[in-house]
């Protein structure tokens, strides 16, 4: 240390300038968050500061180039949406954040998100169900998916659907995707059934939650 010191105070003596290089902190916990699709990148600013502005990049892995995300340069906020960017299912990315000091233009280095594969990390949402009755007796079942999830995935995907009877007991049907409706018949009359549904995706080895239980009564 004093080594240093007298170092920089003969270069002073010199007339040699001797600035050093500041930095801010970088951004922490940048991690994406997928749902149906949907990928977010979030992060926690590195200070209090109000003032500063966030730029984020994003690359395929094993891909050398960075490439700035739209709608995500000098932002103040502390998430960017990279659906648009992420939307190949198969592949593997990364992203970065930098923040940037708006009051004397100090920047921080980058700081890197995990590996993130749309197809493996995104959580899948449990689907809506809408039931009707008709005078068979029978119940019939209509099941709405995201919308992003069916366009990406319809091909890979199929839904459960969950009868329980009065009784108590419970019966399981496969319902393809996109199928307009299916006919639960052979019901017994005025009494009370519910239900519920899943989304499957086989090759993934994924499925949602259940819907929430939905009962109704037949005539």
């Amino acid at each position: 240390m004093t080594s240093l010191l007298l170092g920089a105070a003969l270069l002073g003596n010199l007339g040699i300038s001797v600035t050093a290089q500041v930095m801010l902190p970088r951004p922490s916990q940048v991690r994406f968050h997928s749902v149906d699709y949907k990928n977010i990148l979030n992060w926690t600013p590195p200070t209090t500061n109000s003032s500063l502005q966030y730029n984020v990049q994003w690359k395929i892995y094993g891909e050398p180039e960075w490439i700035d995300v739209p709608g995500c340069q000098k932002i103040r906020k502390h998430h960017c949406d990279l659906s648009d960017v992420t939307s190949e299912p198969r592949e593997w990315y990364y992203a970065r954040v930098g923040a940037v000091s708006v009051a004397n233009s100090i920047k921080s280095a980058w700081a890197l998100s995990p590996r993130f594969s749309p197809r493996w990390d995104t959580k899948i949402s449990p689907p809506v169900l809408r039931l009707n009755v008709t005078e068979q007796p029978a119940i019939v079942v209509r099941v709405k998916s995201p919308r992003e999830l069916v366009r990406k995935l319809h091909s890979n995907l199929y839904y459960k659907i969950y009868l329980t009877h009065p009784s108590g007991e419970e019966e399981v049907f496969d319902m393809k995707c996109c199928s307009h409706k299916l006919t639960l018949k052979d019901l017994n009359h005025r009494e009370e059934y519910c239900l519920q549904a899943q989304i499957v995706l086989p090759l993934q080895g994924k499925h949602s939650a259940r819907s929430s239980l939905k009962c109704i009564t037949t005539l």
